[in-house]
């Protein structure tokens, strides 16, 4: 007999590996973990001011071709050897977008991108992607949306970000004190800085919360906090604030309250008015102010791929442009490599 009190508008309920599962099939070598815990060490002693470097978040806005995200990585991965002596490179490694309504909600849940939602393909791939990133010595970044999700891929990811619209979740603040890599709160959505200082001073004091463990049982995690959590400035309700007052004005806030004064620049979203191609204007800005003597700027993010803008999914997946964003529009290639370049180069002098 149907219950007629439980889950009467769940249609089906799927299996998925346990996290302990998905790890045993694709293994992280030594030199996979030499990545993944260099990536983190520095990022830590960036934080700490013991690494002078400035720290690049850069990569696609999401991902949602495999073979088009490794051509972008063994680029990038040339380029990080060539600047490494001034800009410490992570790949942004985007899986899982956040929607307002509705929309593709990112490469593991949709890998298809035809709604057919085969999350355990989406998984596997993904996992599979973070493993090449770190052999071949690519630290990974990723923004931690689903709370199950870093179970099976956080061993893999050298930064994590949590979003403008999941700042405010208590469920984030708690998971992001458990993670064993240095966490970036981005500020809200309308701009305000508020709840991120607050996100910052949550997650790194003690939680205790509900989760799943390596083989899938609900269990009770109990974290030491989370002391390498840092904001990231990303604009907001018509606004940016990567400009020398913003920038001032986050320092005194977070001197306020007793926190590092450690701030990432997200040089998309609302600090470029959405527009991809003001990006590295938004860069060689929070450049120029660190040659001024600005000591709290650690870090810029930008989204670039092989190709600029962006495209809507199409109905036949045929028709992808290869190396085009389907989220967020980017910057290109060439225009990537030639502005870290040119902050290398300036950061050198």
């Amino acid at each position: 007999m149907r219950d007629q009190i439980s889950d009467i508008n769940v249609l089906a309920q799927d299996l998925l590996p346990t996290p302990d599962q998905l790890r045993s099939d694709l293994l992280v070598s030594k030199t996979a973990e030499r990545t993944v815990l260099q990536g983190r060490r520095v990022m830590q002693r960036i934080l700490d001011r013991q690494d002078a470097r400035l720290s690049i978040i850069v990569g696609p806005c999401s991902i949602h071709d495999i073979e088009a995200a490794r051509d972008y990585a063994h680029k990038l991965r040339a380029l990080a050897n060539e600047v490494e002596d001034a800009l410490f490179i992570i790949m942004r490694v985007y899986f899982e977008k956040p929607r307002s309504t509705v929309g593709w909600k990112g490469f593991i849940n949709d890998p298809d991108m035809d709604d057919s939602f085969h999350i355990e393909k989406g998984l596997y791939q993904a996992r599979k992607l973070l493993l090449h990133l770190a052999e071949v010595g690519l630290p990974a970044g990723t923004e931690a949306l689903d709370p199950i999700m870093p179970q099976y891929l956080s061993d893999l990811i050298s930064w994590t970000a949590i979003g403008a619209r999941t700042v405010e979740s208590q469920t984030h603040r708690e998971m992001a004190s458990g993670l064993s890599s240095p966490v970036g709160f981005k500020n809200g959505t309308d701009g305000t800085l508020e709840v991120a200082i607050n996100a910052l001073q949550s997650v790194t004091q003690p939680h205790h919360f509900l989760g799943i463990n390596q083989i899938g049982q609900t269990t009770v995690f109990r974290t030491r906090g989370n002391g390498y959590a840092h904001i990231v400035l990303r604009g907001g309700g018509g606004k940016q604030n990567y400009d020398s007052v913003s920038i001032a004005k986050c320092e005194r806030e977070l001197k306020r309250v007793g926190l590092s004064v450690n701030i990432m620049v997200d040089c998309s979203h609302g600090n470029s008015n959405k527009n991809p191609a003001l990006q590295p204007l938004v860069a060689k800005d929070c450049v120029h102010q660190v040659l001024e003597g600005n000591t709290s700027i650690i870090g810029l993010m930008l989204e670039s791929n092989l190709s600029a803008g962006n495209q809507t999914i199409p109905k036949d997946l045929s028709k992808l442009e290869y190396g085009v964003s389907v989220t967020d529009g980017c910057i290109d290639w060439p225009t990537t490599e030639e502005l870290l370049r040119e902050i290398a180069d300036t950061l050198r002098k």
